[in-house]
């Protein structure tokens, strides 16, 4: 079945903002990475010092209790660039030696709640998740990967954004990488239109032990969903692949496997991705619904107190894209401004 002719999938490229080519990126620092002014800078540490003083609850910050007096203005335009531009920014210019973890765990979730709401982030119901290689077994299908030092894949979380704030580096390694969803499919639909409508089929997905009451160990949402005239991408190929282990999953077919392996492919090619080397004091925000990202692996620092931490925010973003209906089935609600997250 061709691209033209197949339900629910565009019959077109896409030209959009959020299909970009990664060496391009990289060479055009100016349209992702934002450095801080003095200004700026003090304006977000004010409005910390002030949550600070109130002893709330860091679940209930928001705009009220973050007063910031003129850098609003850029989270907006960040948000805005998130929904409709190329889907990622980075902030530099915070020295992370200079604040407590609490300070700047504080600072992370005040400018998140510029962007959307936090959601939960594990079985728990964390929404400030930690990100550091806890010596888990990466081979573990109970295991998420970023509790290991190796290597990722390119992937999507489970909400319309994800921030990073970086606290600590690796002692080598450990390369932030984006690449565009929207990129890959536009070469996809060129090269090799048969293949690619097969990611329009509903692929079983391994939830990693994080079973909703009732639900299966799997979620069945294609990697690729055209819906309300959005191309939307839901993907983690390790994920895919081990829950094929699940008695009813969608078992993939030769032609199936052909179309993820072109898919990783794409997203591997020196070409279509960019990296960067998330510094300490670096908050990295991330569209999930047009970007995959992934991490390399890295050698970690050995002394106590060294090793690579990175702060984790998932966000549910107001005015965002509507999702296909079969997204429930991982975010619960697809009420827009409040889904996302791992149902508890």
């Amino acid at each position: 079945m061709s691209v033209a002719n197949k339900p629910d999938m565009p019959s077109h490229a896409i030209d959009a903002a959020s299909a970009w080519v990664g060496h391009e990126m990289a060479a055009r620092p100016s349209e992702w990475l934002e450095t801080l002014t003095a200004d700026d800078i003090e304006d977000l540490e004010s409005a910390s010092a002030y949550f600070l003083e109130l002893n709330s609850d860091l679940k209930d910050i928001d705009r009220h209790n973050f007063p910031l007096r003129h850098f609003d203005n850029h989270l907006e335009r960040l948000r805005h660039k998130l929904l409709h531009g190329v889907g990622v920014e980075v902030l530099r210019g915070l020295v992370a030696s200079k604040y407590s973890r609490e300070f700047l765990s504080v600072m992370f979730c005040g400018v998140g709640a510029y962007i959307g709401s936090a959601r939960s982030q594990n079985s728990a119901g964390d929404l400030l998740g930690v990100v550091q290689n806890t010596g888990a077994n990466a081979a573990d299908t109970n295991t998420r990967i970023y509790q290991t030092s190796a290597r990722q894949t390119f992937h999507t979380d489970s909400a319309d954004v994800v921030g990073l704030l970086c606290l600590r580096a690796a002692k080598k390694g450990g390369l932030s990488l984006l690449v565009s969803a929207t990129t890959i499919y536009n070469r996809m639909r060129r090269d090799c239109a048969e293949l690619l409508a097969l990611l329009f089929d509903p692929i079983a997905t391994d939830r990693r032990g994080e079973i909703p009451e009732g639900a299966k160990p799997y979620m069945e949402i294609p990697p690729l969903s055209w819906h309300a005239a959005q191309l939307t991408v839901f993907y983690q190929r390790q994920y895919i692949d081990s829950a094929q282990r699940f008695q009813g999953a969608m078992k993939l077919t030769r032609e199936h496997i052909a179309a993820l392996n072109k898919f990783d492919q794409l997203a591997n090619d020196p070409e279509l991705y960019f990296s960067m080397q998330l510094e300490p004091g670096d908050m990295q925000f991330v569209y999930n619904h047009t970007q995959l990202h992934d991490r390399t692996g890295f050698e970690d620092w050995t002394e106590e107190g060294k090793q690579r931490l990175l702060l984790r925010l998932w966000l549910s973003v107001p005015g965002d894209r509507p999702l296909p209906p079969c997204f429930r089935e991982r975010y619960g609600s697809i009420e827009i401004g409040n889904r996302g997250g791992i149902i508890t």
